[in-house]
């Protein structure tokens, strides 16, 4: 974590008793903020645990709703309580050996656009609005889709390699291909094996095409030549997906740069370390921030 973010949980000395108990639905935390304090408000959560053990998820709201968030805690037990984090800061990017995290946001065979609120503190899952109307895609994503945690596609960093477009001032997207449905705020480890270039009204929009370690497959994919072998027909079908969802809201087709074909493992590589770097440039503020939450 960048030393300019430091998350903190009272002491002992701070907290009333009642609040104490580990897994306690009632939490108070602290961070520290242009040199203030900003106490969180006290919030009723469900709780559920993720297949990642140091990771637990705390619901807020009901599901699609307005106010339906999807918080993360660390459950390290390496505090006296369960920490609150952000899933996009706090959560490592790299796990070394080519291993990723990768957060969960819509799973596959599910419409609601579910995204990580960059503008909110603590940067919870929420469903994303459009004039205070919930989104939906128009037909379901057949692939789990979410975001590599510690990357940001710098929207003043022009790419002279996809037609000088600039980032989408967001994470870097995964589409993860495995047979399983995952849960939204689930942490799977995943190992890339090719990237999409998307240029979506200008913007260039990374999709990272990878595979869950926990997948029965995965030992038998490692680059994007694999996919089209094990995975007959899914690259295709996922550039023609992202290329297509917008048309039946009257909005032009997404285009592809790269000569409309995925490029390889260490491309997406590449991609990802870049993304990663200018993610560290934001938290260090050696760019501007602008609405994004840094904590």
């Amino acid at each position: 974590m960048a030393a300019t973010r430091v998350i903190a949980i009272a002491s002992a000395t701070l907290l009333p008793k009642n609040l104490l108990r580990r897994g306690n639905p009632q939490s108070l935390s602290l961070c520290f903020k242009t040199n203030r304090f900003l106490v969180q408000k006290r919030r009723l959560f469900t709780c559920n645990a993720i297949n990642n053990p140091q990771y637990q998820t705390r619901e807020e709201g009901q599901p699609e709703t307005l106010d339906y968030r999807v918080f993360f805690l660390d459950n390290s037990g390496k505090k006296l309580m369960d920490v609150q984090i952000s899933p996009w800061h706090d959560i490592p990017l790299q796990l070394g050996d080519g291993v990723f995290n990768f957060i969960v946001e819509i799973p596959k065979e599910s419409s609601a656009k579910m995204e990580v609120a960059t503008d909110e503190i603590y940067t919870p899952i929420k469903q994303d609005t459009k004039k205070r109307k919930l989104r939906y895609y128009p037909y379901n994503i057949n692939w789990n889709y979410g975001l590599l945690p510690q990357t940001w596609e710098d929207p003043k960093l022009a790419n002279a390699e996809v037609e000088g477009a600039f980032g989408d001032n967001d994470t870097v997207d995964v589409v993860e291909i495995g047979d399983n449905q995952a849960k939204i705020g689930q942490v799977l480890k995943v190992k890339p094996l090719g990237a999409l270039a998307m240029i979506d009204e200008g913007e260039l929009d990374w999709k990272i095409v990878a595979i869950s370690l926990d997948d029965p497959r995965a030992s038998l994919v490692n680059d994007v030549d694999d996919v089209e072998k094990h995975f007959p027909g899914t690259l295709t079908a996922i550039r023609e997906w992202f290329r297509d969802y917008k048309i039946p809201d009257g909005k032009p087709a997404n285009r592809f740069g790269l000569g409309n074909k995925p490029a390889n493992k260490d491309y997406a590589l590449k991609v990802i370390n870049e993304a990663n770097e200018s993610w560290a440039k934001l938290v260090k503020r050696s760019v501007p921030a602008g609405e994004l939450s840094l904590v």
